[in-house]
């Protein structure tokens, strides 16, 4: 029986992915000086005002202040007629030292068994499916294709009058076997200045970003709304108060897979919330890679300070070629998900953070991220 399902995207200038990029933005800059580094750092913006606070442990030094700024200028808000300003806005600062009973768990040595443990306790989920090139599910990333569009034909200054903030939703209709067919809704929303019409901004969205990106899955029932109560000129920090890690679904798989609920940006990978979640979309997309099943979600859990994880669950939702139970043991066999081999082997300390903190942080080939390689299909498939 067909049905639909829906995920949206937001572009850079989001008030909410704002805050996640000045988070990742002064995690790149600790880790770019001290590899060891710990970071915690959560952002909030709201009108004329970036707050960073936190947790930090570093040999280097971080300036939190002017990193906050410049990613706000690079983001776009460089302007006071936007309602927002990388120099007009006060920066607050508000970041201590990591915890003490947190380094026990994570420090090598100073953990009783002399192994980096988890940061914390926590359930994380990866995903994989065959209905992209990347092997993510279609929804979402039809959605961010289109804000990052969206964000390129502002930055060509094609169409002066659009602004940073900005979002997208797409609807897609799957058919009887469970594979997308079309799609049924798309939903542009762009922050703008208030001299263009409505009109104007309809038909620029729909010519220079919708049909480009979409045309493929249109047809004359898809229904299409931009801009659907007719303003947007409020938008970013004063039109709605920014926090970090408040657009999880958006970093993953747009609701489509099961989400254990930690957010990304601005943590360490010492954090499994975020080195587990990118392991566990690694595993998932070489089980979906090697033809071993057409859908793969893989749960892993951990407990605080403790290295091996207490738990790793595979589901295919009837797709397997082979039992779930089977993949469970030949993923034990070929990856290693203890904290310190997952960030060895994703090569998690390399500053590269400040980037996925827009437009998701799985599927991204386009960035080279270790954890979207499929090196180990061969092994797995020995190892089934």
């Amino acid at each position: 029986m067909s049905h639909f399902f829906t995920s949206e995207s937001v572009t850079e200038g989001h008030p909410d992915k704002l805050c996640d990029q000045v988070s990742d933005a002064i995690l790149d800059d600790a880790l770019r000086q001290d590899k060891r580094a710990h970071v915690a750092c959560e952002c909030l913006a709201t009108t004329g005002l970036v707050v960073v606070a936190g947790e930090m442990r570093t040999a280097g030094y971080v300036d939190i202040a002017g990193i906050a700024r410049e990613t706000i200028r690079q983001i776009g808000y460089d302007d006071a007629a936007y309602g927002f300003d990388h120099r007009a806005c006060a920066v607050m600062v508000s970041v201590g030292e990591q915890s003490t009973d947190i380094q026990m768990g994570v420090d090598e040595e100073k953990n009783a068994v002399h192994e980096q443990g988890a940061g914390d306790q926590g359930l994380m989920f990866g995903y994989a499916c065959d209905e992209t090139p990347e092997l993510m599910p279609l929804p979402i990333s039809l959605a961010h294709a289109l804000t990052k569009k969206l964000a390129d034909v502002r930055k060509k200054k094609g169409l002066p009058y659009l602004r940073p903030d900005g979002k997208s939703q797409v609807t897609i209709q799957y058919g009887d076997d469970g594979r997308p067919e079309r799609i049924d809704c798309i939903v542009v929303s762009t922050q703008h200045a208030d001299t263009v019409s409505h009109e104007q901004i309809s038909r620029d969205m729909t010519e220079q970003v919708i049909h480009p990106v979409c045309e493929k899955f249109l047809d004359a029932r898809t229904k299409i709304y931009v801009n659907p109560t007719g303003r947007f000129v409020i938008g970013g920090p004063p039109g709605d108060c920014g926090l970090t890690g408040r657009k999880i679904i958006v970093d993953t798989y747009g609701g489509y897979s099961r989400h254990g609920g930690g957010a990304f940006s601005g943590k360490d990978p010492s954090k499994v919330d975020r080195s587990a979640a990118y392991a566990a979309r690694w595993i998932a997309k070489h089980v979906v890679k090697a033809g071993l099943a057409r859908k793969c979600e893989v749960q892993v859990a951990y407990a605080i300070g403790i290295a091996a994880p207490v738990s790793v669950h595979v589901e295919t939702f009837g797709t397997g070629k082979v039992s779930d139970r089977q993949l469970e043991k030949a993923i034990d066999g070929v990856f290693d998900l203890r904290p310190a081999a997952i960030i060895r082997d994703l090569d998690l300390l390399r500053p590269q953070y400040r980037q996925l903190a827009t437009y998701g942080h799985m599927g991204r080939e386009d960035l080279q991220v270790k954890w979207e390689e499929t090196n180990r299909v061969d092994a797995l498939l020995k190892a089934v």
